[in-house]
């Protein structure tokens, strides 16, 4: 008589399935940006000097080569190259992905290359090229033995598939959102402020209250951002609970980094009544959504941000915070606020593009598991 199965079942091993990693994927596209924004910032191109972009390719080899921008040429790109190869999975594998990520890894670093052609503070170097290929082939050697199964066996690895599965796009904008808010911003989750090509407005003090502005601003963006992100989620995530934790790390970072760069004593001063409010009312609000099908949470989200980017853009800047930011000394944080700052500015675009792709296409992400 065969034995009853027990009702605590010892679990399984993890046997790595052949699929795509998100989270990977997810890394590299943030590395990657990060890599571009080191080499090119502060972006002051100068299209005019007379020179091809391609001209670094012939040019003659330097007579005397730093060999602390050798290294660190080598060192930038060998993250990079690693990340490919599980980035690349399980499509190529072994001795393709190790060749897609060199070429990767080299297109990259001559954009890079050819683009400091026209800025004053850079100089386009083959050498540079030349280190950089080499640091993205060694991070690619050093990712083929490893194989799928080291970077499944993290607890981080795993978690990211429960909640998000291959959804990579949904892991980057979570992992991506506590960023977006460190830039002064003249409303808490106030992204997407283009005011430099709308221009200001002085007739929205008359039509609607700072306080109230401020509110609607993040109501609009938490709830937005949580509706988008929660169709990304699995269905058997803990939305709720991964959401709410995301506003609180959130709000530390922030807390962190206005002190660090404000002072301790303005270290909560972004926390207004409206930034409080909007926060309360718009967790409350998105509780509620959570229950709704997928597509009324594609369109309540994305109709959500919309609506906050017009509250950001067409309404002039509360005046406190004018004054604030001009007597702001950045000092050594100067191009770390910038890189923020250039976050703050793609989140928004970047959720709404993903959000309608991923409702375009059929997706294997929307059945539970």
């Amino acid at each position: 008589m065969p034995s009853e199965p027990s009702q605590n079942p010892r679990p399984r091993k993890l046997v790595w399935p052949m699929q795509a990693m998100p989270l990977a994927r997810a890394i590299t596209l943030v590395y990657a940006f990060l890599i571009i924004y080191a080499s090119l910032n502060p972006f002051d191109f100068d299209m005019r000097n007379g020179v091809r972009g391609i001209a670094w390719i012939a040019a003659p080899m330097p007579r005397f080569i730093p060999a602390f921008d050798v290294v660190t040429n080598v060192l930038a790109y060998i993250p990079l190259g690693f990340l490919l190869v599980f980035a690349l999975y399980p499509r190529y594998r072994q001795l393709p992905a190790l060749l897609i990520a060199l070429a990767m890894g080299a297109i990259l670093a001559g954009v890079v290359e050819t683009l400091q052609t026209w800025l004053p503070t850079r100089i386009p170097s083959e050498t540079d090229w030349w280190s950089n290929a080499l640091g993205s082939l060694i991070g690619a050697l050093l990712a083929i033995p490893l194989g799928p199964q080291w970077l499944s066996g993290s607890a981080l690895r795993r978690q990211f598939d429960e909640w998000f599965g291959l959804n990579w796009g949904a892991s980057a904008l979570f992992l991506l959102f506590p960023w977006a808010q460190i830039y002064p911003q003249s409303a808490w989750l106030g992204m997407g402020a283009w005011r430099q090509f709308v221009g200001p407005e002085n007739w929205g003090t008359l039509v609607m209250n700072q306080t109230v502005r401020e509110g609607l601003i993040t109501t609009a963006c938490w709830f937005g951002v949580g509706m988008l992100l929660s169709i990304g989620m699995r269905s058997k995530a803990p939305q709720w609970r991964l959401l709410t934790a995301l506003l609180f790390i959130t709000i530390l970072i922030k807390t962190g980094f206005t002190s660090l760069q404000f002072g301790s004593e303005f270290g909560s001063s972004w926390l207004t009544a409206g930034a409080t409010w909007g926060m309360v009312f718009g967790s409350l609000i998105l509780l509620w959504g959570l229950r709704w099908p997928l597509a009324c949470r594609f369109w309540a989200g994305l109709i959500s941000l919309l609506l906050m980017t017009l509250l950001v853009n067409l309404f002039p800047d509360n005046p406190y915070f004018t004054l604030t930011l001009k007597a702001w000394y950045q000092g050594r944080l100067l191009h770390f606020n910038d890189l923020m700052q250039w976050i703050s500015y793609a989140w928004l675009p970047f959720a709404m593009v993903w959000a309608i792709q991923h409702q375009l296409k059929p997706t294997l992400l929307k059945r539970p598991i």
